[in-house]
């Protein structure tokens, strides 16, 4: 019996979702599985790059951060393809349920929900960032016996970003299927991409507006909580590991080596990306760098203004999709099985959708508008984000698999204690960030 709800359909192409082989599917090839890759994991967290370059003490320190990073990154992905065939699931906390059991699978779909919410807020504070700088430029601010004017009241942020979300990004959040995420992969990566190019050349064209082109002389010490402290926004900004299940069960080629294959490529141009945006951010503008990084560049560059409109417009276009996984998450921990199974009337489906889009659109944007810097809501998702990249894939589902199938002894307890070491860092990071979390907010 077909579900009314319909918020359980892949997020990708009609055709691309079905398994490999199947008549009339021919799945998705291996450029879309980048694309949608790094679709996934370029968003909102490109812009605090910068600023974690600055906090960890420098280039070199971040860099580090980032390769070590890199090798759980990568595992975890391939632990979750491996999870994926073998247990059949279309979706992460599927996968999670079926290797770990229904504890581990409850655990998953709170931390998933609890993750989805503060991206969301991490989204819309981005949007708000951007639309701010942009009515700075069509509205410069004047003075008035040397104090400086308020803008307008319309163009005030507190009216902008309510006035954007009731008129442009409810209407893409109501429907239960979204269907333009297979153009809006390329348009999020060419907008990365863009801001990238600008960071890049605005330190070699214009040294003597925005910084010096010789290195920066940080005046931070180095220190192993300062360069641990910035992992939180790195795993925020590689994550991609809740979509690599439904991106994985779409691939035309599901072979375990291919997906690999995958999977090392997406990282490797995100860490490209992420490095070229952190390095040139930072050298640019040095610790004094903004958790957003366009807030610090002037509000009437041109350049910088289309920058800002692209980015915006990917970050517009990804939200919808978080709030159409939220609903379905908010489904699963809420409605039992058998519940789940039993179709819905077409006019109560309606109702709850849009009861439960304006509630979650509702608390989103009224943390997004009180939450003065990024930073703050990147570092407590950068927390949640290890239970992602750490604690589930490549730690708990490894764990499970391993002991349950035939392996050489030796095999066997490497993999064990790869499993064991990953819990134990993405525990660190958690505590680490929930630690800063409190600290700021105490301050």
């Amino acid at each position: 019996m077909e579900r009314a709800a319909g918020e359980d359909r892949p997020l990708l192409p009609a055709g691309a979702a079905g398994r490999s082989g199947r008549p009339g599917h021919p799945g998705l090839s291996s450029a879309g599985a980048v694309f949608i890759m790094l679709k996934s994991a370029l968003g909102a967290g490109l812009l605090s790059f910068p600023w974690a370059f600055g906090r960890a003490g420098g280039a070199v320190p971040a860099l580090l951060v980032e390769l070590g990073s890199l090798v759980f990154l990568v595992s975890g992905l391939a632990v979750l393809g491996y999870a994926a065939a073998l247990s059949a699931q279309p979706t992460y906390q599927g996968v999670v349920r079926a290797v770990c059991g229904a504890a581990a699978g409850k655990l998953c779909e709170v931390c998933f929900l609890l993750n989805l919410f503060m991206i969301s807020v991490a989204l819309l504070r981005v949007v708000g960032d951007q639309l701010e700088k942009l009515c700075d430029s069509l509205y410069p601010n004047g003075t008035l016996s040397g104090t400086p004017l308020p803008p307008p009241w319309y163009a005030d942020q507190r009216f902008t970003l309510p006035a954007l979300c009731v008129l442009v990004i409810f209407p893409l959040s109501v429907p239960r299927e979204i269907g333009f995420q297979k153009y809006s992969s390329i348009l999020g990566t060419l907008a990365a991409c863009y801001l990238t190019l600008v960071i890049v050349l605005k330190y070699y064209l214009q040294p003597e507006s925005l910084g010096s082109p010789e290195p920066l002389q940080t005046s931070r010490t180095f220190s192993w909580a300062s360069v641990f402290s910035v992992v939180p926004t790195i795993c925020f900004g590689f994550q991609c590991h809740e979509a690599c299940v439904a991106i994985y069960s779409s691939m035309r080629n599901q072979s375990f080596s291919h997906w690999v294959a995958v999977s090392v490529l997406s990282m490797l141009i995100c860490l490209l990306i992420y490095s070229l945006t952190g390095l040139y951010g930072y050298l640019t503008f040095g610790e004094a760098v903004a958790a957003d990084v366009l807030m610090s560049y002037p509000g009437n560059d041109p350049i910088v203004i289309v920058a800002r409109l692209l980015f915006g417009i990917s970050i517009i276009t990804i939200y919808p999709i978080v709030v159409l996984l939220g609903r379905s998450v908010v489904r699963d921990v809420w409605v039992s099985p058998k519940r789940r199974a039993v179709a819905m009337p077409e006019s109560h489906e309606r109702r709850s959708r849009v009861a439960l889009t304006v509630t979650w659109m509702a608390t989103t944007l009224a943390i997004a508008l009180f939450v003065p810097d990024i930073g703050k809501v990147i570092e407590l998702i950068g927390g949640i984000s290890a239970f992602f990249i750490f604690i589930f894939p490549a730690g708990l589902c490894l764990v499970c698999m391993t002991g349950t199938r035939t392996l050489g002894p030796r095999k066997k307890a490497a993999l064990m204690a790869w499993g064991v070491l990953s819990v134990l860092g993405g525990a660190f990071v958690c505590g680490q960030s929930a630690a800063l979390a409190v600290l700021g907010l105490l301050r």
